[in-house]
């Protein structure tokens, strides 16, 4: 172990990095429908060209949402958003025949 790791231990990756992915889904809020829709299709981590495909709609335009959502939720990359697409499915999944809304885990979980 190195001497910083020693000196951190065992403490909350949340607390050590000073974030907290599901605390802020309150962000959430500033997507579109059509955004969360890409948003939750992210998370289960499909590439843009399936992702076009299932949405009928231009590889360029998935591209354009997944810019605007990575932007709306402050984030950096695609990967950070898929992560709180997992994280906040309950949040953002409107199907109450979802097994997230039975159980409070996202499918697959």
């Amino acid at each position: 172990m190195t001497e910083r790791s020693d000196a951190v231990g065992h403490a909350c990756a949340y607390r050590r990095m000073g974030t907290h992915p599901v605390r802020d889904s309150w962000k959430l809020k500033r997507l579109t429908d059509r955004e969360r829709e890409v948003l939750l299709l992210v998370g289960t981590g499909v590439g843009n060209r399936a992702l076009a495909r299932e949405l009928g709609i231009a590889e360029r335009t998935v591209k354009a949402h997944i810019a605007r959502i990575v932007e709306k939720l402050e984030q950096q990359t695609r990967l950070q958003v898929a992560v709180l697409a997992v994280l906040a499915h309950e949040t953002l999944c409107g199907d109450l025949r979802c097994e997230c809304h039975e159980t409070g885990v996202p499918p697959g979980a």
